[in-house]
C-alpha cells in the first residue's frame, strides 16, 4: 500500500520506537479495535489513521526489533473478554502486524486494563526490559481501574513500562487513562488532531530518545473539593434493590456526642439527594415511618461517601373492612403490636415497619377485630381485617310525631344486659339529633335526656346494618317569664306523704324555657326574698307558657 502522508499516530509511534531504544527487550502494541474507532478526526475514520500510522512506522523498523500486536474488541460486540494476542512478540514481525491491522474489524468494547495486564504477563516471562504501547480512543468500559493496574504493575518489580496514546479523548477521559502510563514510568500523549500531536512530540522526542533515566512522574494535583460528599444508599433488605428517588424518608445528620450519642442536628432532608457536609465524623439517621437506622459515617471534602443503610423493613398495608370484599373504612384506628413496639395509625395506610411478626387490631366505632401478620424485609404485605359492627341512628322525640331539633339533647348508649350490681354498662354517648353510633352486634338501650324529661328505648344492632332508634320523651315545654325575679324553681304539684313537694328544676334569672314530662307543677318565683307561687300544667307535645308578675 502507498502512504500519502504521515498521520498523528505515525508521529506517536516514531516517538515510541526510536531506533536507539529498540536494542533492549520486547514490545507489544495494544490496538483499540472497539466500535468507537469508526469515529472521525479531521473527516477521516480513526481506524484508517491508525492503520496508516502502523504501516508508516513499522515499515521502517530494524529487522531485529522484537514486536508483537494485541487487540481488543475486534471479534465480538459487547464482550469484555474479547482480547487476543494477534501477533506474538518476535523479531521481523512488522509485515505480519501491518497485515493483521489492515484486516481487523472494529466493533467491540474497551477492556483496556485487562489487555495491558495480559500483555504484561506475556512480557514478564523473561527478565528483559518490556514495553507496552496502548493506542485507545476510549476509556475503560469493563469495570476495571487503569490507575490501580499501573500501580500494581510498577510494584511488581519487573522492568515494565506502559505508554498510552489517547486518540481523540477529552481532558477528563485522558486523566482516567494517563495514570496507567504515569504509574509505570511511561508517557501519556494526547492526540486531538495532527497539529497538536506534532507540537507535543517536538517537545518530548529528544528527551525520550536520549532517556538516560526516566523522568519522575509529576506530583499529582491535590484532590478537588467536591460539591457533594454524601449520598447514602438505602435498602429495605440486605442484598435487595436500593430505594430510588421516590424514597421519602428523613435523612438526618447529627454531630457525634459523648459515648457515640447523638449531638446537635446538623442537617435534615427528605429523600436521598446527595448533599455536602463539612468534613468530620457524624451519626447518619435514616427514618421512614416506623423503620429507623443509625450509622456512623466519616466524611471528607474530596471523596464521595456512599454508606449503605439497610432498614431491615417491609411495607405493611392494613385494610379495615366491615365485610369481605367491602369498602375500606378510612376513619378506623389500627394498632400494631410486635417487633418490640406498639404502633398506632389510622386505617387504609401503607407503613414501612421493621421486619417481624405483628398483631394488627382494628377499631371501627366501638367494634374491634385482630389479625396476625408477618412482614419480611423487602416485602409488601396487605392484610384485610374485618370488624363486625352495625350503626344505630338515634333521634329524640317529644311525642311520636314531634322530633326534638338539634338543641342539646343528650343520648347515652348502654348494654341491655344488667350487671350483678343492677346497673347497665355505658358504651357510648353524644348530643344532638340523628346521633350515629357504630357498635358491635348485640342488644342495647338508648337513654335520651332533654332538660327535665328523659326516656329510653331498646334496640338490636346487626352486622353491617343500620338501625333507626326513636326515643320518645312523652314531654312538653314549660316557658316561664318572671320580670325582675332572682330565681325560678319548679315543683311537682303533688305532695309526698310528709307534705313536701319534689323540686324538679331550679334556675337563676327571670326566664325559663325547658322540656318537662307531662303533669301538674307549681312555679315559685323569688324576688328579693318574697316568693310567688303559680300552678301550671304541662301536656305532652304542647308548650305551656306562664308569666308571673310581681305582687
Amino acid at each position: 500500500m502507498i502512504f500519502r502522508h504521515l498521520s498523528p499516530l505515525a508521529f506517536c509511534l516514531q516517538f515510541l520506537f526510536p531506533v536507539a531504544t529498540h536494542a533492549e527487550g520486547k514490545s507489544i502494541i495494544i490496538l483499540d479495535a472497539s466500535g468507537s474507532m469508526w469515529g472521525q478526526i479531521d473527516g477521516r475514520p480513526k481506524l484508517e489513521i491508525a492503520r496508516e500510522a502502523l504501516g508508516s512506522v513499522l515499515s521502517g523498523l530494524p529487522a531485529q526489533t522484537e514486536l508483537g500486536l494485541m487487540a481488543y474488541g475486534h471479534r465480538e460486540k459487547g464482550s469484555c473478554t474479547d482480547i487476543e494476542m494477534v501477533v506474538a512478540p518476535a523479531a521481523g514481525t512488522a509485515p505480519a502486524i501491518i497485515n493483521a491491522a489492515n484486516a481487523m474489524r472494529f466493533l467491540g468494547k474497551t477492556p483496556l486494563s485487562e489487555a495491558v495486564r495480559q500483555a504484561a504477563a506475556q512480557l514478564r516471562s523473561t527478565e528483559e526490559k518490556a514495553t507496552v504501547i496502548l493506542i485507545t480512543d476510549g476509556i475503560e468500559t469493563c469495570n476495571a481501574d487503569p490507575c490501580a493496574l499501573g500501580a500494581e504493575l510498577e510494584a511488581s518489580g519487573v522492568d515494565f513500562t506502559a505508554h498510552v496514546v489517547g486518540f481523540g479523548l477529552t481532558a477528563d477521559e485522558g486523566r482516567q487513562v494517563a495514570c496507567l502510563a504515569e504509574n509505570t514510568g511511561g508517557k501519556y500523549i494526547e492526540a486531538k488532531d495532527a497539529s497538536t500531536l506534532v507540537e507535543a512530540l517536538q517537545s518530548t522526542v529528544a528527551v525520550v530518545q536520549a532517556e538516560p533515566e526516566p523522568s519522575p512522574a509529576p506530583e499529582p494535583p491535590p484532590p478537588a473539593k467536591l460539591e457533594r460528599n454524601l449520598a447514602p444508599r438505602v435498602y429495605l433488605a440486605a442484598g435487595g434493590p436500593a430505594e430510588g428517588d421516590d424514597f421519602t424518608g428523613s435523612v438526618e445528620i447529627y454531630q457525634t456526642g459523648a459515648n457515640g450519642a447523638r449531638g446537635d442536628l446538623v442537617r435534615q432532608q427528605y429523600g436521598l439527594a446527595p448533599m455536602f457536609i463539612d468534613p468530620g465524623t457524624y451519626l447518619l439517621v435514616v427514618d421512614r415511618d416506623e423503620a429507623v437506622v443509625e450509622v456512623e459515617v466519616a466524611l471528607t471534602d474530596d471523596q464521595l461517601a456512599t454508606p449503605d443503610i439497610v432498614l431491615n423493613a417491609g411495607y405493611l398495608h392494613i385494610r379495615p373492612l366491615l365485610e369481605d370484599g367491602g369498602e375500606v373504612i378510612d376513619n378506623s384506628g389500627v394498632t400494631l403490636e410486635g417487633a418490640g413496639r406498639s404502633i398506632f395509625h389510622y386505617g387504609n395506610q401503607t407503613r414501612l415497619v421493621p421486619a417481624g411478626d405483628y398483631t394488627a387490631t382494628v377499631g371501627i366505632g366501638r367494634g374491634t377485630a385482630s389479625a396476625s401478620v408477618t412482614v419480611g424485609a423487602g416485602e409488601t404485605v396487605t392484610q384485610d381485617v374485618i370488624v363486625s359492627v352495625g350503626v344505630a341512628v338515634v333521634d329524640t322525640y317529644y311525642t311520636a310525631d314531634i322530633i326534638v331539633d338539634n338543641i342539646g339533647q343528650a343520648v347515652d348508649i348502654f348494654e341491655a344486659k344488667v350487671g350483678l350490681d343492677g346497673n347497665r354498662r355505658q358504651v357510648e354517648g353524644g348530643y344532638g339529633a340523628a346521633q350515629e353510633f357504630t357498635l358491635p352486634p348485640g342488644d342495647y338501650v338508648a337513654l335520651a335526656t332533654k332538660d327535665v324529661a328523659k326516656a329510653e328505648a331498646t334496640f338490636t344492632v346487626k352486622p353491617n346494618e343500620r338501625v333507626a332508634v326513636n326515643v320518645v320523651l312523652n314531654a312538653g315545654v314549660l316557658a316561664v317569664s318572671a320580670p325582675g325575679a332572682g330565681s325560678i324553681e319548679v315543683f311537682s304539684a303533688k305532695k309526698s306523704l310528709d307534705g313536701s313537694r319534689k323540686s324538679m328544676r331550679f334556675d337563676y334569672g327571670d326566664q325559663m324555657n325547658l322540656t318537662f314530662p307531662p303533669g301538674d307543677y307549681i312555679v315559685v318565683v323569688n324576688r328579693d326574698g318574697a316568693a310567688t307561687e303559680s300552678p301550671i300544667t304541662v301536656v305532652a307535645g304542647e308548650r305551656a307558657e306562664i308569666t308571673v308578675a310581681a305582687p
